[in-house]
């Protein structure tokens, strides 16, 4: 199965946390937490549609004037999502600058931000670039299990949680994947071609079965077309099988609440990106810093069931040892622990 995304950390890790999701068969990618962008050459910036910030400690939101400056007067627009008083922030970082020129730009660069609450209604603001920034109210859905953004191919589903502040964790979710048959498409006497992304768009956007399909392509001998039902290819040339889901969770305490949560936002993920700051042996320090040690991400991951781990996040007091980071999470993750009592969940 090949997936529809690639995920990267936009930072090695003692950097600013991210993750940049780029869609292998789209010009556009997912960036989840706006810390420092400094990696990102502004051809990947561009591609840019949605941004998911956990919460809004510099680490994790000052990137936002990179990805201003690079889309700034340009014809196209940006989703952004956060936890409770994240449209107010982003007004403020907005309204640093002095506008009396932008609505000469001959882009109108547009910034939609939608914060939401525990109880999962959003409330979401428009601002343009023509208009100078000033905000513009837009209707407030309510969202239905978590779910930020739920288009034909993808969902983007969010946890609360907690970091002595409210802090978003996400899952990106593939619906299902659509596999093609490429020995019966001989047997049917068909070949490859770009009909083929057109079926399978059908088929992901749930269209009926005896919806037309044009089936056609070139080879040597010229055009060829012939015109199926969708239902008739589905059960001869496809094969539908699950999505795969790539977990993001940063700074968040080891409390039962938020491992419940994450271990149900994360379960059975594909990837899980998750922070791994501290040693166990400082796990004292790692509770009032409302942070995981690298054992208990490793047991948050293990109780999820994902499939592979990837930390993140390092506390640049172990500069010199992150292998010792990297061999703990990996422990906790592959084997139960002990006592899990021990790091006082």
């Amino acid at each position: 199965m090949r997936p529809i995304f690639r995920p990267e950390l936009v930072n090695d890790a003692f950097g600013d946390p991210g993750l940049y999701v780029d869609f292998k068969f789209e010009k556009r990618a997912l960036l989840f937490d706006l810390g420092d962008l400094t990696a990102l050459p502004p051809k990947k910036i561009l591609r840019i549609s949605d941004v998911f910030v956990s919460h809004t400690h510099m680490d994790h939101f000052s990137g936002f004037d990179r990805l201003l400056r690079i889309c700034l007067g340009r014809l196209t627009g940006i989703r952004l999502y956060g936890p409770p008083g994240f449209a107010e922030q982003v007004g403020h970082k907005l309204a640093a600058y002095t506008w009396n020129l932008v609505e000469h730009y001959p882009g109108d660069f547009t910034v939609d931000v939608w914060e939401v609450d525990a109880g999962w209604l959003a409330r979401g603001t428009r601002l343009r670039g023509h208009n100078r920034f000033q905000a513009e109210p837009l209707a407030a859905p309510r969202l239905q299990d978590g779910v930020l953004l739920d288009e034909p191919a993808f969902r983007v589903r969010a946890a609360f949680l907690d970091h002595g502040t409210p802090c978003l964790g996400f899952a990106v979710e593939e619906k299902t994947h659509v596999n093609v048959w490429k020995n019966r498409l001989a047997e049917l006497g068909l070949a490859v071609g770009p009909w083929l992304k057109e079926l399978k768009d059908a088929v992901i956007r749930g269209a009926p079965d005896d919806t037309p399909v044009r089936a056609w392509w070139r080879d040597g001998n010229g055009e060829h077309e012939r015109i199926f039902p969708l239902g008739a290819l589905k059960a001869e040339v496809l094969r539908l099988v699950p999505g795969r889901k790539i977990g993001y969770v940063t700074d968040v305490a080891f409390q039962q609440d938020n491992v419940q949560r994450i271990t149900a936002l994360a379960a059975d993920a594909a990837q899980l990106f998750i922070e791994c700051v501290f040693l166990e042996q400082d796990a004292d320090h790692a509770i009032r810093k409302h942070h995981l040690t690298a054992r208990q991400a490793g047991s948050i991951a293990r109780e999820a069931g994902a499939k592979l781990v990837i930390p993140f996040h390092f506390s640049p007091r172990y500069a010199d040892r992150e292998a010792d980071l990297r061999a703990e999470i990996d422990a906790a993750w592959r084997h139960p622990l002990d006592s899990p009592e021990s790091s006082g969940c």
